[in-house]
């Protein structure tokens, strides 16, 4: 049949052009490429529809000083569900978890001494997700492509578990 002989043709052009070791190469290539995926970042972004963050309201009160509470001032920048919800503190992971190797900052204005901070978000890693408390307040939060200040990634990808559970707030320091 015609269909053979042109596909035979074909195969037979292919093995003349193309040695062992190109193909093996290739398929080497592969295999590490699929293997990277998983290292790679994920984008958290789709919880923002349903997060119930506030931007608004940061004025000093009594409020101001809940951990449990998205309006507190230092959670101007977070993104997740707050560790003090899930058994941890604003500061601490829960036990069980372990904090991500790698974290996004923000600076966030305290409005009980007029002051602006630089506060590192971390992942807490090693547990399914929390589930309560999720907060996404995204105050002068820049595109995704400067990766150091973007908080809709999964931070847990250098851990050894990739499972986000909850997200603390540590002040680094304050602003001169």
């Amino acid at each position: 049949m015609w269909i053979d002989r042109f596909f035979e043709h074909q195969t037979r052009r292919a093995a003349q052009r193309t040695g062992r070791r190109s193909v093996l190469a290739t398929l080497g290539k592969a295999m590490v490429g699929t293997m990277a995926l998983p290292v790679l970042p994920f984008d958290r972004s789709a919880h923002a529809a349903g997060a119930h963050g506030s931007k608004a309201g940061k004025a000093a009160g009594p409020q101001a000083q809940d951990e449990t509470a998205c309006d507190y001032w230092k959670y101007c920048a977070v993104d997740g569900f707050l560790c003090s919800c899930c058994g941890g503190s604003s500061t601490t992971c829960p036990p069980g978890t372990e904090p991500s190797r790698v974290s996004w900052v923000g600076t966030c204005h305290n409005p009980a001494d007029g002051r602006d901070y630089m506060v590192s978000y971390n992942d807490c890693c090693g547990k399914t997700t929390c589930g309560r408390c999720e907060c996404n307040t995204n105050e002068r939060e820049r595109p995704g492509y400067r990766l150091g200040v973007h908080n809709d990634v999964n931070w847990c990808m250098s851990n050894d578990s990739t499972m986000f559970h909850c997200t603390t707030s540590i002040i680094l320091g304050v602003q001169e």
